[in-house]
């Protein structure tokens, strides 16, 4: 159980965290923060950047020129002039001098580019494009889907197939996903799920590493001010660092509950009503495992984070023992996020079990495809156990580190710590 001391530095720690400008700030601007960056997301997909695109088509036939001319220009962005699309026919041979004499308007990019569509494209599906940007992704998404339905209705003109044939030969075909859950009925999956998994994924990113910082800080700064040894003359290291680290992983999860009330609210109650295609598969187990997940890491990481601040005087030698525990997070990151493509590709898999992975891996996982029981068990077990072993470690050298100054130590110093008994 907690000591008396250690209580009171608990209350301390709330008291002071909760209280402050910095909670209330990041409580609140998080959520708009997060609003901000998806609107700029869709603001920089929706904003292609290609207006004024003038483009030539060279075809090697005249009947093939006509075709592409009258659907090019039945398109939206063409009628409205968005995109200037030239036509002309000739064979290979005088494309060569055509893209000379043009040459200078392609380096000047008044002519974006030029494309050639071959004969022999309606069996290969295969044109030319020649620009000073040659690869030009917005532009060929535009450009293809047309380009395509002539080739396929050249293709095949004269082999006694209708127009519906065609029309149907054109089409990309379409996935509606349906998940299969051994607890439920077949339902059908919503983009939801993998909005969830990213917002908890990016959750858990930002709060480790923002709180983890504003630890090592405080940490840091009660060093360098002396404070730290009137607060040792009352509390011994071992309950200064439990109470700072406790009271810290609650204020973190106080906010992360704040977070996700909206969430909460959505599985809970039927006051919102999301449009079919957003629908979220998401139950209060998941909820309450993330934030008990998080509550874990959260003390996982202070300990590490708190360590590191008594090694060192000042934020700027701190830099050097903070990044091995970034990438601690920063790899699982990368991981859940490569995840939301494929949720069980093998790495996220072994991922979401081992020790600090599981922390961001486990939960985006759970809210993308079904998790075996024993799954959860093992990276539940292993998060506590991770917790269980690292925090005597961290104790050993907060103890040292937090009284010593002057001299920054060696990371072989460091290691010696560790070996001491007390």
């Amino acid at each position: 159980m907690f000591s008396r001391r250690t209580i009171a530095i608990l209350k301390r720690e709330l008291r002071e965290k909760l209280m402050s400008r910095t909670f209330i700030i990041m409580t609140i601007l998080l959520p708009l923060f997060m609003i901000g960056i998806l609107a700029f997301q869709t603001f920089l997909y929706s904003y292609e950047g290609d207006s004024n695109t003038n483009l030539i088509i060279v075809t090697e036939s005249d009947s093939l020129k006509a075709e592409m001319q009258k659907e090019f220009e039945q398109l939206p962005f063409v009628k409205s002039g968005y995109y200037k699309i030239n036509f002309e026919s000739m064979n290979n041979t005088e494309l060569d001098k055509y893209i000379n004499t043009h040459k200078s308007e392609l380096l000047s990019e008044t002519l974006t580019g030029l494309i050639f569509v071959s004969d022999s494209a309606m069996f290969t599906k295969q044109v030319e494009y020649f620009s000073k940007n040659p690869t030009n992704r917005t532009l060929f998404d535009k450009v293809r889907p047309t380009i395509n339905n002539v080739l396929v209705t050249n293709y095949f003109r004269g082999k006694d197939i209708s127009e519906e044939d065609i029309s149907y030969a054109r089409q990309n075909v379409g996935f509606n996903n349906f998940r299969i859950s051994s607890e439920k009925s077949v339902e059908e999956e919503g983009a939801g799920t993998v909005i969830v998994a990213f917002l908890f994924t990016f959750l858990l990113y930002f709060s480790l590493i923002f709180t983890g910082q504003m630890m090592m800080r405080s940490v840091v700064a009660e060093k360098s001010n002396r404070i730290v040894e009137i607060l040792l003359s009352s509390a011994n290291s071992k309950e200064l660092m439990t109470g700072k680290i406790v009271g810290t992983s609650i204020t973190g999860l106080i906010q992360m509950a704040i977070w996700l009330l909206p969430v909460i609210l959505l599985v809970t109650t039927a006051w919102f009503t999301l449009p079919p295609e957003f629908t979220l598969k998401l139950n209060m187990f998941q909820v309450g495992y993330f934030l008990l997940n998080y509550f874990i890491g959260l003390i996982t990481f202070m300990g590490l984070f708190t360590s590191v601040g008594a090694i060192f005087d000042n934020e700027q030698d701190t830099q050097s023992g903070m990044w091995p525990i970034m990438m601690l997070i920063m790899i699982p990151f990368f991981i859940a996020i490569a995840m939301l493509e494929n949720s069980s590709n093998s790495i996220a898999r072994i991922a979401s079990m081992l020790p600090f992975a599981s922390i961001i891996v486990m939960p985006a996982r759970m809210v993308l495809s079904e998790i075996p029981v024993w799954q959860f068990v093992v990276s539940f077990i292993v998060n506590i156990a991770t917790m269980v072993l690292l925090f005597p470690l961290a104790g050993k050298v907060y103890r040292v580190g937090i009284l010593m100054s002057g001299k920054k130590p060696k990371w072989s110093e460091v290691a010696k710590w560790l070996r001491y008994k007390y």
